[in-house]
């Protein structure tokens, strides 16, 4: 298994002989005001091959239109069934809904969808908009977990609890996204994880390998984009798991040689 950081929340997953790409954003910035800090750690063109695609959200920092314009529309491209009639009606025929307990199979790859606890609508006025996805790539002895945007709740990690723990297995990768806000943003965690909760998380999830994103690509309003990841570094050396965090700079690659374990 390898697993390229390209940047927020854009990883290439490569598992039992398949690529897939998750919320492809290359943009240069985010709106108008929030410019990109970090390139994309592999650039747009130079992408391999892919087998499929998975948006988790409408988010404009995890679906660009720019992005996915850019993209062959022959590969399968897997959404929150509000978000994948969105991107059908815009002229994606290859967008196809997965609700939660969903499953959709890419090879050798099962890919099951869960319910993230976030707001993902693009607007303030498209609510209906609001579903967002996780998502469980099991290939037998390759497992990933791809939280999205997601809160930390009692039902986060139950997914992996019931399809991998549940089978007598030990998922190998928790790939969870980092956020960083200033204390009176105190609506922050309701939708995202803190580093603390992102470890929180892995503790449940009793991983193998914690690969955190959504760090180090775009200027925040209210955080830098670096602070996330700094807070996430200093509680590693004090906690149980540290060792076990993997932090890939953009284009950077991890690779887990699942037959041996870690």
């Amino acid at each position: 298994m390898r697993i390229t950081y390209i940047g927020h929340a854009t990883l290439l997953l490569e598992l039992a002989g398949r690529r897939i790409l998750t919320d492809p954003n290359f943009d240069p910035h985010l709106g108008r005001f929030l410019p990109r800090v970090s390139a994309p750690g592999i650039a747009l063109g130079a992408l391999p091959s892919l087998d499929a695609i998975l948006l988790s959200h409408a988010h404009a920092d995890h679906l660009s239109f720019d992005s996915l314009e850019a993209l062959p529309r022959t590969i399968p491209l897997y959404a929150p069934p509000p978000i994948a009639r969105w991107l059908t009606a815009r002229g994606h025929a290859n967008a196809i809904g997965v609700g939660p307990g969903d499953e959709v199979r890419v090879g050798e790859v099962s890919i099951t969808a869960a319910a993230a606890k976030h707001v993902g609508s693009r607007y303030a006025v498209d609510r209906w908009r609001s579903a967002a996805n996780m998502y469980l790539l099991d290939a037998g002895v390759e497992t990933v977990f791809f939280a999205g945007d997601t809160a930390l709740t009692p039902d986060t990690g139950r997914l992996v609890a019931e399809r991998v723990v549940g089978s007598g297995r030990q998922l190998d990768v928790a790939l969870l996204p980092i956020g960083h806000a200033p204390w009176w943003k105190f609506n922050f965690r309701r939708g995202h994880l803190t580093s603390d909760d992102a470890l929180a998380l892995f503790e449940r999830l009793d991983a193998k390998i914690l690969i955190p994103y959504h760090w180090g690509t775009f200027r925040h309003l209210t955080a830098g984009a670096h602070d996330a990841i700094v807070r996430l570094r200093a509680r590693l050396p004090q906690h149980a798991h540290g060792h076990k965090v993997r932090i890939i700079e953009p284009g950077e690659a991890f690779e887990l040689e699942t037959t041996a374990g870690v």
